[in-house]
Order: structure tokens, then sequence, then C-alpha cells
């Protein structure tokens, strides 16, 4: 988070749901609620910068991302994102799904950014820490904006989202993947509907992502979807992984990655709570598994990469365009192995411009992306 701040500067509507400012949320313009999102605070600030540069030794294949909202209304209990809350002085908890903040002027921002002689036209990467398309956007329609500042700037871009308001800026979308490479990625974890209103309460059914998933395909759009995160006794059951990829399948996703589920400190805590309460049964296979810190053990990720190899087979998602194996010579792309976890086939833009700082070339992605 270093380097984000906002301007101490005030909107100039006042509108009624406006509350006093809470002195943790640094340059805060105005907190509101609106009878259209209950339960949901939203802290809108002004943002000075737009582009946040990931750290050097990061194994993402992107140097940039954009984070339009902090916090998030999906309030997926597993979400590693969680303790980018800290930060603001907000828990990690119950804060984190119901105090967002929301940078009203990203856009703007933005382009200031990308105009610069500087810039040089790297992917950027949004949906890697909190979801561009969570609730708030609704209300805060910030997403066109930077659809429009990228594609216009002749920048490539990508959007990971488990929010089916995307739908909304399809035609965007397809107009701006003419201009500049576009990848898109759809989470999705569960496909059981009461474990689903259980562990993300916020978030769009399965059924309307798969729904989304279809519609992105069908707009002519790539679309890589992320099972992830894989529950360890709760949705990595044959049957269930089963089910789950050939729905995939049929949606008509250019990939997938299946990824097992990461604790790490801020969802560990949070998840640990929901798990005892609602499957303590469970508990006890939980501190074996991950006991060594936010990865599960070796030996369960290896069982699963044999569970589902198999299964990507029989749906035809081993397999990109054209029917070359992905991953031939190896591990297969799109499984849970030792650290080689891939992005999914669709999920980030189809060329890439080589970073001009000298550093060795980043190693597929390893982690859970941060969904909002």
């Amino acid at each position: 988070m270093a380097g984000m701040r906002w301007d101490a500067q005030r909107l100039d509507a006042d509108e009624p749901g406006t509350l006093p400012g809470m002195p943790s949320v640094r340059g805060l313009l105005r907190s509101v609620q609106v009878p259209e999102f209950p339960g949901l605070t939203f802290h809108e600030v002004r943002s000075r910068s737009a582009l946040n540069e990931v750290p050097g030794d990061s194994p993402m294949p992107f140097r940039w991302t954009i984070n339009p909202y902090r916090g998030c209304s999906h309030s997926c209990v597993y979400c590693f994102s969680r303790s980018t809350h800290q930060w603001l002085e907000l828990d990690t908890g119950r804060d984190f799904d119901t105090q967002v903040v929301v940078k009203t002027n990203l856009a703007d921002v933005l382009r200031r950014e990308l105009a610069r002689p500087s810039w040089r036209r790297e992917h950027v990467a949004l949906g890697t820490n909190t979801d561009p398309y969570q609730r708030a956007e609704g209300r805060y329609r910030l997403m066109p904006g930077i659809v429009s500042a990228l594609a216009g700037s002749g920048t490539p871009f990508s959007i990971l989202t488990k929010g089916t308001l995307l739908r909304r800026d399809l035609p965007l979308l397809a107009a701006a993947a003419r201009d500049v490479p576009v990848g898109l990625g759809v989470s999705l974890a569960v496909r059981d509907d009461a474990l689903h209103a259980s562990l993300e309460p916020g978030v769009p059914s399965p059924r309307a992502r798969l729904e989304l998933v279809r519609a992105i395909t069908d707009a002519g759009l790539p679309c890589g979807v992320f099972l992830a995160p894989v529950l360890p006794g709760l949705t990595d059951g044959p049957a269930d992984l089963d089910a789950t990829l050939r729905d995939i399948a049929e949606a008509g996703a250019t990939g997938v990655t299946v990824v097992p589920l990461h604790l790490r400190p801020g969802a560990r805590e949070w998840f640990s709570a929901w798990l005892a309460r609602e499957h303590p049964q469970l508990v006890p296979r939980y501190r074996q598994l991950y006991r060594r810190g936010a990865l599960a053990a070796p030996e369960y990720r290896s069982r699963l990469t044999e569970r589902v190899a198999p299964l990507l087979a029989r749906h035809g998602l081993d397999r990109q365009a054209g029917g070359a194996a992905r991953g031939a010579g190896g591990t297969p792309a799109g499984i849970p192995g030792d650290g080689d976890s891939d992005f999914p086939a669709g999920s980030l833009p189809a060329t890439r411009p080589a970073a001009p700082r000298s550093r060795p070339a980043p190693p597929p992605a390893v982690e859970q992306l941060t969904l909002l």
C-alpha cells in the first residue's frame, strides 16, 4: 500500500445520509449510507494516484494494478485481502465487509498518469486486491472511465471479478478489445447454493457467474475461470469438482485454474471462526493441513492435482484453442502443482509488453489472487 494517499479536499455535493468522517481513513471527504445499499458505509476519498506498482520480487505476471475500492461487500469469509483494512485502522472482519473506501476521482487521475511520456503502456491488472465490480460500482460507476482511459491510451489490461455487474460494461469492453489486448477472469469458489450463501453472502450466485462467463464469451471476449479457492472437505470431492468443471466448460470458458484455499493472516482468523461455527468437525483437519502457514500442506496439493487432472481432460479444459495441450512436458497448467498454478487462458491480455526495468521474467503466479 506504500505510496497511496488521498487529498483532504471536500466534495461539492451534499446529500441526505452523509455521516461524520472516520478519522482513521486518511484524506476522507465524507462517509455516506444510502437506502439502496443497507448495511454498507461508503467512505469517499480523492486519490492522488491510480496506478500501483507491484513489488519487484512479486511472482505476478504484471507490474501495475488499479484498485478503485478498498474493502468489499462480497463478504467472502476466505478473502485474503482482508488484512489490507488494518492499514486504515479498521478490522479485517466486519469492517472489511461493510466499510468500503471509494476513490471517487480515480478515472481523472488515471488519465493524467497514462498521458505521461514515461508511461510504457504495460499491462495493468484490476481485481487483484478487491473486486472492481462489487456493489459500490453500481453507485459510483468508476469502471467505464477506467476502461476508457486504459483503452484510449493503448494500455493492455485485465479484470478479475465475481461481480455480474461487469455485464453492464460488455459493449465498452468489446470496443476496448479492438484497440488493446484485454483479459477477463471470473472467480467461482463453490457450486452449492447453501454453502455459497454461508461463505460469500454478498457475491452473485454460482449460476449467475456461470451465465456471466457465457455472456462474456458470447460478446467475443476471452474469459478464464479461477476455480478458487477449493476448500478441503467442503468443495474438493471428485463429484463436486467434476460437476463444477463441467459447468465451467459448458459456459464456454477459455481456460480454468484450480487453486486450493490459502489462509493468510487476516483471512485465517476470520475463516477459522467461520469453520469452528459451521463445520467444527473439520477444524482438526484444517489445523493439520495449514500447520506450516498460509499454503495447504504439499501432500494435499499433490492429491488435489491428481484428482483434478483427469477432470480437466474429460471436459476439454486442459487444452487451448486449436487443441494444443497446455503445459505439455511438465505439470499441466490449470492444476495446483507445487507452486506452478497458472492464470487460466483468457484471463490475461494475449500479449504483454516486457517490463522496462531489469529483472528476471516472473514465473507463473503461485498464489490465489485477492478476490474482492
